[in-house]
């Protein structure tokens, strides 16, 4: 990031930290060629070319995330588990240990618990909101793994209790900041290591593409960058572009979404008894007995998985992430099949309420 980037806002930076003006291009063209002439090029990962992630459509984005997130350097991936599976096999070897937060998303629980395994990599759970003295800590821990906003209870991580623990045992820190999104958390300026985001989600935030991103030092991203290069899951230009243009909006987008949230956390208070909202971000989660008979009535709010559009969803997370978890790992981690998440869009709040209330008529 450059010194002048430094002095902008985060809104600001959405839209022109790390540009390039090809030709005078006001948009970053879609460079659609999957190489580039590389002549005096000595180092492999150097080389210009789509899988390496070095076209210029990754060049710009990958300064425009590093700005918003405050690091060195990004890496943009084909998915969002893409980013956590690469990074954490860049982390971590045979024969070490993770620490992970209970409650992850479903799709980093089961490589947790089922992939790493089969590498030599043990993991072991922990309440990230409980006293450190109590996290299972082993000779063999090198990481330790959590997510700012945690997925679906949308608990609030302590990261200042995470950086405090991590340094004191020589851990890599890594936190999923997917829900929080740099708008809320800048997990870095805190002395993380490695932030990861589901790009698909907020970043983007039109429900068109699937992408992944971490962010942290440039010694920690060419490692995972390297890593990627040889395990393939790069994004395409085209991705690339979309991406780039979604994060223009981020700000307006978020600000819509976690005040049209509010609004609706407010409104469920009235009516259940449970209700997960810590207050920031575009997601809610709550119980109610008959969800599947009130997903079934939405009209406007679409049933799917997947958050962060400007489209509203809603899904049951026992029937949709959490779907790879045993009774008893969705037991320990707080999802019953009575918890619904809300992902609020960009719609009217009043046509949102209206939905819910529809959708809802004994209450």
């Amino acid at each position: 990031m450059s010194s002048d980037e430094r002095r902008h806002a985060l809104a600001t930076l959405a839209i022109h930290a790390g540009t390039e003006r090809f030709d005078g291009a006001v948009v970053t063209p879609i460079f659609q060629s999957s190489t580039y002439a590389s002549a005096g090029v000595t180092e492999y990962h150097q080389l210009k070319y789509i899988r390496l992630s070095t076209s210029p459509n990754h060049r710009v984005l990958h300064a425009r995330l590093a700005a918003l997130e405050c690091g060195e350097d990004a890496l943009v991936t084909a998915s969002g588990m893409a980013a956590i599976t690469t990074t954490v096999l860049s982390v971590l070897q045979a024969g070490s240990r993770l620490l992970a937060e209970i409650g992850c998303y479903g799709g980093t629980d089961s490589f947790f618990r089922h992939e790493l395994p089969r590498l030599g990599i043990e993991v072991d759970f922990f309440d990230a909101t409980t006293d450190p003295a109590s996290w299972p800590l082993q000779p063999n821990t090198r990481a330790i793994y959590v997510e700012s906003i945690s997925n679906p209870l949308l608990r609030v991580i302590p990261l200042e209790t995470v950086v405090s623990f991590a340094r004191g045992h020589g851990l890599v820190s890594m936190v999923d900041n997917t829900f929080a999104t740099p708008l809320e958390m800048r997990p870095l300026e805190l002395g993380i290591d490695l932030v990861l985001h589901s790009a698909t989600k907020y970043l983007n935030g039109h429900s068109d593409i699937v992408a992944g991103a971490v962010v942290g030092s440039a010694k920690r991203i060419l490692a995972i960058r390297k890593r990627l290069n040889h395990l393939g899951g790069s994004l395409d230009p085209h991705a690339c572009y979309l991406l780039e243009r979604g994060l223009k909006t981020l700000p307006l987008r978020f600000r819509q979404q976690s005040a049209s949230a509010a609004v609706v956390a407010d409104w469920l208070r009235e009516r259940v008894e449970v209700v997960h909202y810590p207050g920031i971000g575009g997601v809610i989660a709550f119980e109610l007995d008959d969800a599947d008979a009130m997903l079934a009535r939405l009209k406007l709010f679409l049933v799917a998985p997947s958050l962060g559009g400007v489209e509203s969803l809603a899904v049951r997370p026992a029937a949709s992430t959490a779907l790879e978890m045993t009774p008893k790992e969705m037991e320990a981690a707080g999802i019953n099949q009575h918890l619904v998440r809300l992902s609020i869009g960009c719609e009217d709040i009043g046509d949102l309420l209206a939905d819910l209330a529809q959708a809802w008529p004994s209450l």
